[in-house]
This record gives C-alpha cells, sequence and structure tokens, in this order.
C-alpha cells in the first residue's frame, strides 16, 4: 500500500491527522507505531483543537526530525527541509493553519460544531493528510 493511502487509512480509522501522517513513515523514521502515536496524539486539529498548525503538518515536521536531526551540526537542515515542506503544503492549500485550512475555528464551541456540520473529519481533512504524506516522501 502507498503511503498517502496507508495515512488516510490510519486517519480513517481513527487516528488523528498528525498521527496518521507520521504513522505511514514509522520504517522511514525508525520508530515504532506505540510511540509515534503517543507523541502526536496531542497534534490533532491544529495542535489539540487551539486554532494552530494543520496536524498533518505537524506529523510530517516530526518525521524530518527523527530522519535528519541525528545531532547538532543538521539544525540547519532540519529547519530548510521543514520550510521546503510548509512551502509546499501552503503552494497546494495556501496555508498550514488547520482554521484556515477548514474555513472555522475549532477552539470554539461553535467552530467545531460548524466543523461537524462539514463533516471535516470525512470530507476536507484526508486532503491534507495526504498531501503532507506526499510532499514529505518528495523531500525526504
Amino acid at each position: 500500500m502507498k503511503k498517502p493511502d496507508k495515512a488516510a487509512e490510519y486517519f480513517k480509522t481513527g487516528c488523528n491527522c498528525s498521527q496518521a501522517v507520521a504513522l505511514a513513515f514509522t520504517y522511514d523514521a525508525g520508530v515504532d507505531e506505540s510511540t509515534i502515536l503517543k507523541a502526536m496524539a496531542g497534534f490533532g486539529g491544529g495542535i489539540g483543537r487551539t486554532d494552530q498548525i494543520c496536524g498533518a503538518v505537524s506529523g510530517a515536521v516530526m518525521i524530518i526530525g527523527l530522519k535528519y536531526a541525528t545531532g547538532p551540526d543538521k539544525k540547519e537542515l532540519v529547519y530548510a527541509k521543514v520550510k521546503e515542506l510548509t512551502e509546499k503544503f501552503k503552494a497546494r492549500n495556501k496555508t498550514v493553519s488547520c482554521t484556515g485550512l477548514l474555513g472555522c475555528n475549532m477552539s470554539t464551541p461553535a467552530g467545531l460544531e460548524e466543523a461537524k456540520k462539514k463533516e471535516a473529519h470525512q470530507k476536507i481533512c484526508p486532503k491534507f493528510v495526504r498531501d503532507a504524506v506526499e510532499i514529505l516522501e518528495e523531500i525526504l
């Protein structure tokens, strides 16, 4: 199964967006699934539904760190890869903001209700999960 499909399946079966993206790269990152699930648990929904960066992007950023941050001298490489990831994600989607992507702010009760009405988890977010995985595959 291809990584975008794998991530979409993880997302569909209950993982948050950041977990789904990161889980598709467990082999590449050299980290077990349990660790990924725990580490990325709070990053879905724009970092715990706090109106921040898209969780799919956060999951990809973590994989970049795990793959390239092998010492203090690798910081610039990691930053360059993260910049490339976010620029490519923005080129596809105009923003990396969860609120901007969904058109509602899930940090508020009204925004969360709107996201539910839009069926964001089923109809909107899977695209961003796939986009993050496809871009990450390109830059790793």
